[in-house]
């Protein structure tokens, strides 16, 4: 038995959408709700991975190991050619943490303070193994963090970002554009 679904098994599962081509979800990963989860051509999703909520995934992304995408009703985007390395969660809902409400899904919802926002990981963006995405927050087009990064505010596109709370260092190189220019054109001329 192969350790990925098959694309009779993937139509099964009853997604919102399946690109077509060349999806690879692994049988060991867990999905929540997949009505409202689409998956775009050329997509990995590997071993211990929990898919929950509304949640997008564009062509040419990989999710790695032990990720959790928690995207409840709000939502998480993910762009073409996006990369979340191992042991990522990204939480498009969170509790509150105040103590001005009780926290986690078995407490009724009147004594929850759910907070929500859409998490949207732009075009060619990358997180590092073991980061924290929060609630309402866009990495942009290009962006890279850093391991172990929290991710609490947006980043800006084409920059490389560390830390808890993740900031900031540097620009990042435009140079893979180039290599997407190449790859598109070399498909191009196989089909």
């Amino acid at each position: 038995m192969n350790s990925f679904y098959s694309w009779e098994e993937l139509k099964e599962l009853g997604f919102k959408f399946l690109g077509g081509r060349d999806i690879l979800l692994s049988r060991k990963a867990s999905i929540y709700g997949a009505e409202n989860i689409s998956i775009g051509n050329h997509t990995r999703i590997d071993d211990f991975c929990i898919l929950s909520g509304d949640i997008t995934i564009g062509e040419y992304v990989h999710i790695s190991a032990f990720c959790g995408l928690y995207g409840g009703t709000a939502g998480i985007f993910l762009e073409d050619f996006c990369t979340v390395s191992s042991r990522n969660a990204i939480y498009a809902i969170s509790d509150d943490y105040s103590g001005n409400a009780m926290t986690n899904p078995t407490v009724p919802e009147q004594y929850r303070q759910v907070e929500s926002g859409i998490v949207h990981l732009g075009r060619y963006s990358i997180l590092g193994t073991g980061c924290t995405v929060l609630p309402a927050v866009t990495v942009g087009e290009g962006a890279s963090v850093g391991a172990m990064s929290l991710i609490s505010r947006d980043v800006e596109p084409w920059t490389m970002n560390v830390g808890i709370p993740c900031r900031k260092i540097k620009e990042r190189s435009r140079k893979l554009l180039e290599y997407a220019e190449k790859m598109k054109k070399e498909i191009q001329g196989h089909e």
